[in-house]
């Protein structure tokens, strides 16, 4: 037993500190009976002692009450699961930190040329650094893919297979997959806009019959991505968005040492039942939890189009920068081939009167296929691509070096 002197002494932290965490609940002492001093056992000096160090990484005290209630009741997967979402955090102040360093070294190389100063370019790098902070700090998962994490797997299957005659679906499956799917349209639509050089892997007919279902081609869309990554065994790497780790769990047969992150908890304990060898993390696509150059390749699918066009931009450099110099990138996603392709689309949409299209456009960001090679090949990638259906497609980019 010790009293508040001594334990504040040996834990190297105030007497006022160890009063306020008591104040707010996160550590209950004994009270003498005799005048009321407050007495500090060996476990209390523990609890105080994970109080700092979780403070000390930032934490915040709601947080720490809830790590504490974990560490009670033994649950060590979900205080992993709370020390992740710090390191996350983390990670997200360090990257935004970096930015503003070369947002400022850049401005100095400004200053330096020749020639009267412009402060229109420093006012115009501002801008553009704002607009970068506000992207990277807006972004949210409006879709709570947690709530979906049950019937994920479920729903990917049918929406992959019910538009291409493998499989009859149970009506009350897809009635109870509609509860949650955020894309669902029943109807097909042919839409005009094909590009004659593109090859399509599932168009028989040169002509693609496309539907609302988000996950439309699924497996073939994963296995193209699988088949051009083609990982050497013990190569490192990273599914982003990686949802129940679909994608992820293919690399891994192939003998790759997988890393699967997503913001979303559900997701990834669905994950960690389906392949416990497989390394998970909380995370997004704009402050990756790791360090540079960390990785052999990097994938993802069905995932990208959640960002907005600048959170993309956010999201390839932050690929880049967690890829070794020889390191790949693997994108399925639904896109479309250009701002024509796209604008084509929304006009029949439009015209055919298909509010789940419409509704789709306008919550989500479809990127453009040429923006993103143009982006990719400009940073010293050379690309390729293929078509699935008329806006599923893969995309790889290797750097050429």
């Amino acid at each position: 037993m010790m009293n508040i002197k001594e334990a504040a002494s040996r834990l190297g932290i105030s007497a006022r500190a160890i009063r306020f965490y008591e104040e707010k609940g996160l550590i209950l002492p004994a009270k003498q009976t005799t005048n009321g001093y407050r007495t500090y056992t060996e476990n209390d000096i523990w609890r105080l002692q994970t109080i700092a160090a979780l403070r000390e990484i930032g934490m915040s005290l709601q947080d720490i009450t809830h790590a504490l209630g974990e560490i009670d009741q033994g649950n060590q997967r979900r205080l992993e699961e709370y020390l992740e979402l710090q390191q996350a955090v983390m990670y997200a102040q360090w990257i935004e930190l970096k930015r503003m360093m070369d947002t400022t070294q850049r401005m100095i190389d400004l200053n330096r040329q020749d020639g009267p100063l412009d402060v229109s370019h420093l006012h115009d790098l501002a801008d553009s650094a704002r607009r970068l902070r506000e992207a990277r700090q807006n972004w949210h998962d409006r879709w709570n893919y947690d709530t979906q994490a049950a019937i994920h797997d479920q729903r990917v299957q049918v929406e992959s297979k019910v538009n291409t005659g493998q499989e009859q679906t149970n009506p009350k499956d897809r009635h109870r997959l509609d509860d949650v799917s955020l894309i669902n349209g029943k109807s097909e639509v042919s839409h005009p806009y094909h590009s004659e050089d593109q090859h399509t892997s599932s168009d028989s007919n040169n002509t693609i019959q496309s539907s609302f279902y988000l996950y439309h081609n699924y497996d073939e869309g994963l296995e193209q991505t699988v088949q051009w990554i083609s990982p050497a065994p013990g190569e490192k790497g990273l599914d982003i968005g990686t949802g129940t780790g679909n994608l992820a769990g293919k690399l891994l047969q192939c003998g790759a040492d997988m890393t699967a992150i997503d913001q979303s908890r559900e997701m990834l304990r669905r994950c960690r039942s389906k392949y416990p060898e497989m390394h998970v993390k909380l995370g997004n696509f704009l402050a990756l939890p790791f360090t540079d150059q960390s990785f052999d390749f990097v994938v993802s699918s069905f995932a990208f189009h959640h960002l907005s066009p600048d959170q993309q931009l956010l999201a390839l450099q932050e690929m880049q920068r967690v890829l070794t110099s020889r390191g790949r990138i693997g994108l399925t996603d639904l896109m479309f081939v250009d701002a024509a392709h796209r604008e084509a689309y929304v006009r029949e949409a439009e015209l055919s009167g298909h509010e789940e299209q419409l509704r789709a456009l306008r919550d989500r960001h479809f990127p453009l296929l040429g923006e993103l090679c143009r982006w990719l090949e400009q940073k010293g990638y050379v690309t390729k691509h293929v078509r699935h259906n008329e806006l599923l497609h893969t995309l790889l980019a290797v750097p050429l070096l």
